[in-house]
C-alpha cells in the first residue's frame, strides 16, 4: 500500500515545473493534518522545497543533482493560483532593457498581495507590495517601461524615457498614454512630451 507521502509525490511529479503544492488540493489523499505533516517531512527529507508557509515545489531533478524550479515558473504559478499580479522590480527591467549595468542583487518583484519572501532553495525572493498604476501591463513592455520610470524617479525619468524610445516600439508609449489617468502627474508629463499630439 503506498504512503501518503509517496501519493504527494505521486501527485507533484505529473505537475509542471513550479507548480505548487498545498494541503488544501491535496485533500483527497487524507486529512488536513495528515497531508501537512507529509508536506512537512518531504520537505525536510529534500524530497520537496518549501516556498513559503504551506506552498511547496518539486525540485528539479537532472545528472548533475537537484534543483529548485526557476523562479519566474514558480510566480507564474503562484499568480494564477492566489490571483495576485506578479512583475519584475523597475531596476530588472532597466537591466534587461540594457539602461543600466547594475545587476539587482536579489530577486525583487512587485506583487498586489502583501509584502512577503519565497524561499527556492537556497535564493530567497522578495515579493513588495506596490501601487495598482506599478502593476499595469504585466508581461509586457509598456508595462516595464512605467515599473522603470518608477524605480528611476523624476529627476532620471526624461535621460532613460528618451533611450527607451529608441529601444522599443511606439505602440508601447501609446498604451501607457491611453492610460496616463493612473500613472502620478511627473511621469504623464514624461511620456507626453514624446508625443506631439499629445
Amino acid at each position: 500500500m503506498q504512503t501518503l507521502s509517496n501519493k504527494i509525490l505521486g501527485c507533484a511529479i505529473g505537475l509542471p515545473e513550479g507548480a505548487l503544492l498545498v494541503a488544501k488540493e491535496l485533500l483527497h489523499l487524507g486529512n488536513r493534518a495528515a497531508v501537512g505533516q507529509a508536506l512537512s517531512r518531504l520537505a525536510q527529507r529534500g524530497d520537496l522545497l518549501r516556498v513559503s508557509r504551506g506552498n511547496y515545489v518539486l525540485p528539479i531533478k537532472s545528472r548533475f543533482g537537484s534543483r529548485a524550479p526557476s523562479v519566474g515558473k514558480v510566480l507564474d504559478n503562484l499568480a494564477k493560483q492566489c490571483g495576485e499580479i506578479i512583475v519584475p522590480h523597475g531596476a530588472t527591467s532597466a537591466n534587461a532593457l540594457g539602461l543600466t549595468t547594475q545587476v539587482p542583487m536579489r530577486a525583487i518583484y512587485l506583487t498586489s498581495e502583501p509584502s512577503r519572501r519565497l524561499k527556492l532553495g537556497a535564493q530567497t525572493v522578495e515579493l513588495r507590495h506596490a501601487p495598482r498604476w506599478q502593476l499595469i501591463y504585466p508581461g509586457r513592455a509598456a508595462g516595464d517601461i512605467v515599473r522603470i520610470l518608477a524605480w528611476l524617479g523624476p529627476d532620471k525619468a526624461s535621460k532613460a524615457i528618451r533611450s527607451l524610445r529608441a529601444k522599443l516600439p511606439y505602440l508601447e508609449f501609446s498604451e501607457i498614454i491611453s492610460t496616463r489617468a493612473r500613472l502620478p502627474s511627473w511621469m504623464k508629463q514624461e511620456i507626453a512630451a514624446l508625443v506631439p499630439h499629445e
